[in-house]
């Protein structure tokens, strides 16, 4: 990648508290809302889910980037991602960010080398790294032939 890139969404607010994302060309929009516990609606996506989104889907990304190019053979990757939040300093923001994936390989003989490329994704989510509250990592792997055992 060679200079800047830049990324614009449209964000519209309907009523209340709730809103819509959108960008030409991409569909669905989405419907939001302040999350209940700020008296928003229940039922919707809210800012709060969007960032936790965008850490999980970038580790995701990153992470098939990163085993592809090191041919490590999986068959599954779920990432369960929480953010909490906190008021340090008596300001509300997001504390930290525990993600989980869950790897299914192939073979047993790349179990060092799978947990290696979950720490490089995180390491190389670059949303993760533009946040300012830790990101931490809890990895499961499992093997194909523990799931057959099952």
């Amino acid at each position: 990648m060679d200079g800047e890139n830049s990324y614009r969404v449209t964000a519209t607010w309907q009523n209340k508290r709730r809103g819509v994302v959108s960008l030409k060309g991409i569909e669905p929009a989405i419907e939001f809302s302040t999350p209940p516990e700020f008296k928003g609606e229940a039922g919707f996506w809210t800012p709060e889910h969007f960032l936790v989104a965008a850490v999980g889907s970038c580790y995701v990304a990153t992470f098939y980037a990163i085993a592809e190019m090191s041919k490590l053979e999986f068959s599954g990757l779920q990432l369960t991602v929480e953010g909490k939040l906190g008021k340090p300093e008596g300001k509300l923001r997001f504390t930290e960010l525990l993600l989980k994936p869950t790897l299914t390989i192939a073979h047993g003989h790349d179990l060092d080398r799978a947990n290696r490329l979950l720490e490089k994704a995180e390491h190389g989510c670059l949303i993760a790294r533009s946040l300012i509250c830790p990101v931490s990592l809890e990895s499961s792997i499992l093997t194909a032939d523990e799931i057959l055992a099952v």
